[in-house]
């Protein structure tokens, strides 16, 4: 497993990231690692994208399986199979939208390697590099002239839980929006208690999450390089700009 993680992960993304940082990025390891991270996102863009429209589409039809759960809450197995219809009539897959997140987990774990062992005062292994790979003399960790990237820096954590923020809060306002919507056609009625409980719970922890997930990015990012918490900063700036994106598109 060390192995294909290795060969697959780790030397693909560091001859990348050096190929990059010697070409097109005037020697700026903070650029390569942008540069590194758009090339990152477009390829898995296709994926995204998608995950993100399922996403949109599962908020639209979260009121349909409230009434579902409520309509079959004592037969679970045809409560299941009536939310399964759903999905299927609607199009939506509710697994889509975490496979963009388990994609980003190995690539943040290589990344992470690179920079710890690949970097690691400026010793370059002979044997991670392709043969057509140009070899540096040493890395320069000085990105922009002034953020040291082999460092922790609380700002660009900041900045990288700011992002985060600002797509959960985006997220949210999508589901509120679609919540309303079917509030208006009558869609999500509320008749009983039990029905609102679950409403409301459902509000109370997306606001949660909203708070909760910026926070956690902060004090992972702080904890790591701060070359990581770029990477992780220029993902969710690419992810929150594509996300607004499907959200303001008016379906045709």
């Amino acid at each position: 497993m060390s192995y294909i993680f290795h060969e697959f992960l780790y030397k693909p993304l560091f001859n990348l990231l050096i190929f990059l940082y010697e070409t097109i990025s005037f020697q700026d390891l903070g650029i390569a690692i942008i540069i590194l991270t758009i090339l990152v996102r477009l390829a898995f863009f296709p994926l995204s994208q998608k995950a993100i429209k399922s996403q949109k589409e599962f908020f639209k039809i979260q009121p349909k399986i409230r009434e579902i759960q409520q309509k079959y809450k004592d037969d679970r197995e045809k409560q299941a199979k009536e939310i399964m219809n759903l999905y299927k009539d609607s199009g939506v897959n509710p697994l889509s939208g975490c496979l963009p997140i388990l994609i980003q987990i190995p690539i943040l774990i290589a990344l992470y390697w690179v920079f710890l062992k690949g970097f690691n005062g400026n010793a370059l292994v002979e044997s991670d590099f392709y043969s057509f790979t140009p070899k540096p003399d040493e890395i320069n960790y000085n990105a922009f002239g002034f953020l040291d990237l082999s460092k922790n820096n609380v700002y660009v954590a900041f900045i990288a839980a700011l992002f985060q923020y600002l797509q959960s809060k985006m997220t949210f306002k999508q589901q509120m929006l679609s919540r309303n919507e079917a509030r208006k056609e009558k869609i999500l009625k509320d008749k009983n208690s039990a029905g609102k409980f679950i409403d409301e719970m459902s509000v109370v922890m997306s606001k949660q999450m909203m708070y909760f997930i910026p926070f956690l990015t902060f004090i992972v990012s702080a904890s790591l390089h701060a070359g990581i918490a770029l990477y992780w900063a220029t993902t969710t700036l690419f992810s929150l700009i594509q996300q607004w994106y499907v959200f303001k598109k008016k379906e045709r």
